[in-house]
C-alpha cells in the first residue's frame, strides 16, 4: 500500500469520526431541547417504540453509540428520517451542517446552555462556602467566561 493510500484511509477515518461526533452532538442537543421546552425527557424506549411503529429497528447498543459518537457512523436515510420525525424536525438536520439547525432547536440552544450554566453556578454556590472572597470571585469569573464563551481560543 502506498503512502498516498494510507493518508487517504486515515483522512477518511478522521472524517468519519468527526461525523460520528457531530451526529452525537445533534442527537444530544435534540434530547436537551425536549427537556428545555418543559417536557419529560425522551428515553431509548420511547424512541425505539416510535421507530418500530414505522417498521424501523434501533437497538439499545446502537442508540448508545449514536449518542456517544462511537461505533460505526449511522448513515441510513430511513433511520435518520425516522429519528428526525420523532423529534419533529427536518431529516436534513441529522445529515447536514449547523446551517440546517431547525428554528425550534436553534431557539432553545441558548436556553439549554444557560440552564446548564445556572445549574453549575448554583451547585458551586452551595458547595463552595469556605473559600476566601478573592477565590470565590476568581471562580465566578471563570464560570462567567465559560458561560459567555469568552475563554474561546
Amino acid at each position: 500500500m502506498t503512502d498516498r493510500h494510507v493518508i487517504a484511509r486515515n483522512a477518511s477515518a478522521a472524517d468519519s469520526s468527526a461525523a460520528q461526533r457531530e451526529l452525537a452532538r445533534k442527537l444530544n442537543l435534540l434530547l436537551d431541547v425536549v427537556v428545555a421546552e418543559g417536557n419529560t425527557p425522551h428515553t431509548y424506549k420511547d424512541i425505539a417504540s416510535a421507530l418500530t411503529a414505522k417498521g424501523l429497528s434501533l437497538s439499545r447498543a446502537r442508540w448508545a453509540y449514536m449518542l456517544s459518537g462511537s461505533g460505526p457512523l449511522v448513515t441510513e436515510p430511513a433511520l435518520l428520517t425516522g429519528i428526525a420525525e420523532f423529534f419533529r424536525i427536518p431529516a436534513e438536520y441529522l445529515r447536514g451542517s449547523d446551517d440546517d439547525i431547525p428554528e425550534r432547536v436553534d431557539s432553545q440552544l441558548a436556553f439549554v446552555r444557560e440552564l446548564r450554566a445556572n445549574r453549575v453556578v448554583d451547585f458551586a454556590a452551595r458547595t463552595i462556602s469556605d473559600v476566601s472572597p478573592e477565590t470565590l470571585r476568581a471562580i465566578t469569573a471563570l464560570l462567567r467566561d465559560d458561560i459567555t464563551g469568552d475563554n474561546a481560543p
